[in-house]
């Protein structure tokens, strides 16, 4: 199913949905991030996914990251709350989404670095490398916000 994003664009379609979903901004010792590019998409994107009803939020990403990597993950900070109205998420099946994404910081703690049915390619990648990665603006904001190394989590 692909999909298609949508910010601060007018001919965006109406929500018919509002997502709760949580991301991952995972770090190796050499500080590197890993991204996924997305076969809905094709862009570059930081794991995640929708919550599901038996998940807690954190939860959530150690799953989304789990199911996305093949890696498991520890939870080890908050990187922000990213609810901006003006993100709109059209999948070919009829479904609009307002999403709700709280992205964590994390780190391995084991598993095998595999690709899944969501993801064409993983790569590790070095911050200053990130730039030349097409992403969807809302992706770049939490990579920057990371990378800011912010005294307190963006709420946004």
């Amino acid at each position: 199913m692909a999909r298609t994003e949508y910010y601060d664009d007018p001919s965006a379609p109406a929500p018919n949905s509002m997502v709760v979903a949580a991301s991952a901004v995972v770090t190796d010792d050499a500080g590197r991030i890993l991204m996924q590019r997305r076969s809905d998409s094709g862009l570059w994107a930081l794991p995640g996914g929708g919550m599901e009803l038996d998940d807690s939020l954190p939860g959530a990403a150690v799953r989304e990251v789990r199911e996305e990597t093949g890696l498991d993950v520890e939870i080890t900070g908050l990187v922000g709350t990213y609810t901006d109205p003006h993100h709109i998420i059209a999948y070919t099946d009829g479904e609009v989404r307002r999403q709700f994404n709280v992205c964590f910081t994390a780190r391995v703690v084991g598993g095998e670095l595999a690709i899944s049915d969501e993801s064409t390619e993983l790569r590790w990648v070095a911050p200053e490398d990130l730039d030349g990665l097409p992403m969807h603006h809302t992706q770049q904001l939490r990579v920057q916000h990371f990378r800011e190394g912010r005294p307190a989590p963006y709420l946004g």
